[in-house]
């Protein structure tokens, strides 16, 4: 199963993607939220939609994040050795783990706004992991039954805030409209085989990255059960994988990073695409 939210920017509607066409589902449930996520509300949502006809979702129709806003989205740093090298970081012996502000949350394909006072906004394409069981302690050969499903994301980050302000790394992953996600969430049943799918991203139809999730440093069974051990992860939560190379901040001779009018597409197999215009900030 495909989930989708459409509509205008805080008025999304639940839906779904059946061959190739978008359907309105908010009749039989609320919303894919936590509440949602918890139990069985997928495989009820796939019981009740055989039961019944579905209204169709124009194509023209906007994307919205295809979940509601969870109660944390967790990330991975430098989970791929190629990143690694390029940005000069030795390889990880454990996941480095930060977290990014879930009021980044935007539709796959809305505009990118450059922070105020931005100087070095980078791009970066990654799985993402949406949990759909509560998971607090669990064994990774137990992983893989917590998560709902997968889904395309782009973790922007602004390198002076992240790198050059002191602190953590939250301050530059967490400005508004840095965290696109989707189209869809794609079901486990959807993908083959999560640890084999190609991940790419184009600034102004350059390719810039083009990885494959068999080189995680640390597969998805074991990110899920390893945060599990130092927090709860509730149903609905995004977990964020980590980066191929070709970021921004690793380009050769100089690194170089995004600037208004500027636009960045990026995909990854069986998990669609997105594709965000960058623009100024507008007081």
């Amino acid at each position: 199963m495909k989930l989708i939210r459409f509509g205008a920017p805080g008025q999304e509607k639940p839906g779904v993607i059946i061959k190739d066409k978008r359907y309105d589902v908010s009749h039989l449930v609320a919303d894919y939220n936590e509440a949602f996520f918890t139990g069985d509300g997928i495989e009820q949502l796939k019981n009740k939609i055989s039961n019944g006809n579905l209204p169709e979702v124009s194509a023209d129709e906007r994307l919205g994040a295809p979940l509601a806003r969870p109660s944390k989205i967790i990330c991975v740093g430098l989970n791929y050795k190629d990143h690694a090298a390029e940005t000069n970081a030795p390889i990880p012996t454990e996941p480095i783990l930060f977290f990014k502000s879930t009021t980044a949350i935007v539709g796959p394909d809305d505009d990118l706004i450059i922070p105020k006072n931005s100087t070095k906004t980078d791009w970066e394409v990654e799985l993402a992991i949406v949990i759909g069981k509560k998971a607090s302690y669990i064994d990774e050969q137990d992983a893989l039954n917590h998560v709902a499903g997968y889904t395309l994301h782009n973790d922007y980050s602004e390198r002076a805030f992240q790198l050059e302000r002191n602190g953590q790394w939250v301050k530059g992953k967490s400005c508004d409209t840095f965290a696109p996600i989707g189209p869809f969430i794609a079901t486990p049943d959807e993908i083959e085989d999560v640890h084999n799918l190609r991940l790419w991203l184009k600034v102004n139809d350059k390719v810039l990255q083009d990885g494959n999730t068999s080189n995680l440093i640390f597969d998805v069974p074991f990110i899920v059960s390893y945060i599990s051990q130092f927090m709860t992860l509730l149903p609905g939560d995004v977990i964020s994988t980590g980066t191929p190379a070709g970021v921004g901040l690793g380009q050769k001779p100089e690194p170089w990073y995004l600037n208004p009018g500027d636009i960045v597409a990026l995909g990854i197999d069986g998990l669609g695409s997105s594709t965000q215009h960058v623009k100024e900030y507008q007081p």
